[in-house]
């Protein structure tokens, strides 16, 4: 029987998170119309996560695989590059291990895909459950985190406006993503001392570069464990700031190269605007207000992102 669904957990140091993300895809519901599977990419861990996992599959359903995997390049894009490499599904379903999910999210995602065979990817909700009560306003730099709620209708992604879905819970068919996303990603995730972020978007917009929909499933809900640390101000403002240095760089994707030199100028130019109503804004608040300061940090990483663009495209060329 072939195999439809491989959930991909790409994993760093996640041997205390773990635990809990299998048990909650050891009791998944209502999946006994399709056959999926579990593989677990070690992204180069220090901690004892192979032994987590080795200690996992010694008393695991035997009609459920779980498979594990090392991917020694440090970053998501490569932990990412090798689920799809390895799948044996139809669909990959990516999740963060500290991303639980519902207990009928692998049969929502199965529902959603036989409704509808034009997409190339899909996501749903993903709401935050924090260590602590987040800022007054939070829900306003929310999707930083990979927080998305957009309420209860389907629709498409507008993935001009660089408006998709995160890697968090993610659900892509694997024909699109061979079809469509190169070997080696440019941004390939978060890595001490390189703040770009952008890696989860990089896929998507190739995949809609060769005419794949992509989709948002509300039916699908996952739960995104947010530790107290997550919400501290020098986190965040470094996570924004992240954010907008891809700005440049995956508006590019899509751009034919005619559109590229008008495509610097505008980033450019809009986050030159973005920042001084910012400033005009809340000038005197920003030391003390996180959410303007954070969409502040987001302004300022756009405003750098082309240079980091070109700077890219000269080193590689």
């Amino acid at each position: 029987m072939s195999v439809e669904f491989t959930v991909a957990i790409p994993t760093y140091n996640g041997a205390a998170r773990l635990p809990l993300m299998l048990e909650r895809l050891r009791s998944q519901i209502n999946t006994e119309s399709f056959s999926w599977e579990i593989l677990i990419v070690d992204n180069n861990s220090t901690d004892n996560t192979a032994q987590v996992v080795k200690e996992y599959q010694t008393d695991w359903p035997t009609n459920l695989p779980l498979k594990y995997f090392f991917e020694a390049q440090q970053g998501a894009a490569f932990a990412r590059q090798l689920a799809v490499r390895s799948a044996e599904g139809e669909w990959i379903a990516f999740i963060d291990d500290d991303n639980l999910p519902a207990t009928d999210w692998l049969a929502e995602a199965y529902a959603f895909n036989r409704d509808h065979p034009q997409v190339g990817a899909y996501s749903g909700q993903i709401h935050g459950q924090y260590e602590i009560e987040p800022p007054k306003n939070f829900k306003e730099i929310q999707a930083f985190l990979a927080i998305r709620e957009h309420g209860p209708i389907p629709h498409r992604f507008n993935p001009e406006a660089l408006n998709l879905p995160p890697a968090a819970s993610l659900m892509v068919r694997k024909q699109a993503w061979l079809e469509s996303v190169p070997s080696r990603q440019c941004l390939t995730g978060k890595l001490p001392g390189l703040l770009v972020q952008g890696d989860d978007y990089e896929p998507l917009l190739y995949i809609h570069k060769q005419g794949w929909e992509i989709w948002y499933a509300p039916e699908i809900h996952t739960y995104h464990q947010i530790p107290r640390q997550r919400l501290e101000r020098s986190y965040l403002l470094t996570l924004a700031r992240g954010c907008g240095l891809a700005t440049c760089h995956l508006l590019m994707i899509n751009a034919a190269p005619w559109q590229r030199p008008t495509v610097l100028v505008k980033t450019l130019l809009g986050n030159i605007r973005r920042i001084v109503l910012q400033l005009i804004t809340y000038r005197g608040q920003l030391k003390t207000e996180l959410i303007p300061a954070v969409e502040l940090a987001f302004f300022w990483g756009g405003l750098m992102s082309p240079f980091f663009y070109l700077k890219r495209q000269f080193w590689s060329s």
